[in-house]
């Protein structure tokens, strides 16, 4: 799928820099904006921000010898810029994302939009949220990548760049999509990333401990999150009031609210009688209004159930008939890397699952336990570069819900492996459960399947999706999944 409309807009730089309050230095005719150099096409305005170690202005010419005809930044960009037109303002990144709005003309304006926040479920829920709507024209974007219509188109964040979302928007616009469900992240929502338009429904999942070497604490990362849920981003509010920051949430936005629960909260939607087994979950739905239904759920765990309700009550919220979307997501054939079952024949369960931190340890194997009638069996790292206290409590939480943990490598990037398991096993100890070093992913999945008997369950936990690891700032080939096929052929 490509990554720009087929229908190409066409504005002179004094247009544009009567939009911002600016003027421009010389006349060009803008046909796309990009913020980074690799995705500057011939006639994009190039917008070069000042960065933690470098100014964007530095690297005008590379932007140039792309194609770019003028750039957008700041004064102290525009000291050093001499090649191309400039348009200057105080705060080019604040400015980015409504002007990427109004060049692809408010794309948005023409389909719903679904944004979902948490700290874990993301994804799943707008893959849910896909499936729920069934034969109709939907798209997602977010970890996995997004997709107009069921077909991929490239990108590299879980919330693109704004000119990146905006061209986005534009072709779904031109695929004539009727709902786009995309992941919010903290991370996209400091960064003014999806400034510029509103969100028809904000959705929180939960929040629990992650992205602490971004935020400098968790109730920094709590309010960015809840910055979503304010009238300059969205309209209407949809909360898991299970969640002690959602409830806090609920007191906090000014929106209109809709509330969900699993747990026996008071909420407009609630799911009872939920019934697990070994290829989903099962419940009773009690929705506004006196609605009362079955969903049926192809995924394991009650935090499954939550998403699945997330995405009943935001889809019914914005107007769509919530038997239709029960029976969208009963039809679901799952998400690639969330409690993705791997069956090649063998006699026990396999799991991989994208897991990275210590709520998602708990809630994956909390889920398996009603339905393994062995041991649970989990092969777990930490990713180098990134919060190093949550290493010892994802360790911890394996270790709480595992009857044997295979700490491993996850991605190092550029610390020393031996150095994060250590931090692992070290939250590992206080824990119940066997933990077991064994350095080499594949080495340790090797080692749970040759462990594994009739009845256990085996998770890999960590990369889910992902098809490489990163060592040393190299991305090697490596996909769990594959992997895993390959080492259950060669031990049976």
């Amino acid at each position: 799928m490509r990554l720009r409309p087929l229908e190409t807009p066409r504005w002179t730089l004094d247009e544009l820099a009567a939009e911002l309050g600016s003027t421009a230095s010389a006349e060009a005719v803008v046909t796309g904006i990009a913020l980074h150099t690799s995705h500057v096409r011939p006639g994009d305005l190039y917008a070069a921000l000042p960065g933690a170690s470098a100014h964007g202005a530095a690297f005008v010419s590379v932007a140039q010898e792309h194609g770019a005809v003028a750039v957008l930044t700041d004064v102290e960009g525009a000291a050093l810029v001499t090649e191309l037109p400039v348009v200057v303002v105080d705060d080019p990144r604040a400015e980015l994302a409504s002007l990427s709005s109004t060049f692809y003309g408010h794309p948005t304006e023409a389909f719903t939009t679904v944004g979902i926040t948490g700290t874990q479920g993301k994804t799943t829920a707008t893959y849910l949220a896909e499936a729920a709507l069934g034969d109709r024209v939907s798209a997602v974007v977010g970890t996995i990548g997004t997709r107009i219509g069921g077909v991929p188109a490239a990108s590299t964040l879980t919330t693109p760049e704004a000119p990146q979302l905006q061209a986005l928007f534009a072709v779904m616009r031109e695929e004539s999509v009727e709902l786009c469900a995309m992941e919010v992240s903290s991370h996209s929502l400091v960064q003014g990333r999806v400034d510029g338009f509103l969100f028809d429904v904000a959705v929180f999942l939960n929040l629990g401990r992650d992205h602490l070497d971004f935020h400098k604490d968790l109730e920094d990362y709590f309010l960015a999150k809840a910055s979503l849920f304010t009238p300059a981003h969205s309209r209407h509010a949809v909360i898991n009031v299970d969640d002690a920051h959602g409830r806090r949430l609920r007191e906090l936005t000014p929106l209109p609210v809709t509330t969900f629960s699993t747990a026996g909260s008071p909420a407009d939607w609630r799911a009872v009688n939920i019934r697990p087994h070994r290829l989903g979950t099962d419940l009773d739905l009690l929705g506004p209004d006196g609605f009362v239904g079955e969903l049926a759920v192809p995924l394991a765990g009650v935090f499954n159930v939550s998403n699945a309700l997330a995405v009943m009550a935001a889809l019914t919220s914005a107007g769509y008939d919530p038997t239709e979307l029960a029976s969208g997501i009963a039809a679901s054939t799952g998400v690639p890397g969330r409690m993705e079952r791997v069956e090649v024949g063998q006699s026990f369960t396999a799991i991989v699952d994208y897991a990275h931190k210590p709520d998602a340890v708990t809630a994956v194997l909390s889920a398996l336990r009603p339905v393994t009638a062995g041991r649970l069996i989990m092969v777990l790292g930490a990713g180098g570069d990134r919060d190093h206290g949550k290493r010892p409590l994802m360790g911890a939480a394996a270790a709480r819900h595992a009857d044997v943990l295979i700490v491993t490598d996850d991605n190092p990037r550029t610390e020393r492996a031996g150095s994060i398991r250590a931090a692992v096993l070290e939250g590992a100890g206080v824990g119940p459960g066997l933990a077991v070093e064994v350095p080499g992913r594949r080495e340790a999945i090797a080692h749970a399947v040759a462990m594994a008997h009739l009845g256990d369950t085996v998770v890999i936990a960590g990369k889910g999706h992902e098809r490489g690891q990163e060592v040393d700032g190299v991305v090697h080939p490596f996909d769990d999944r594959e992997v895993l096929i390959e080492l259950i052929g060669e031990h049976t």
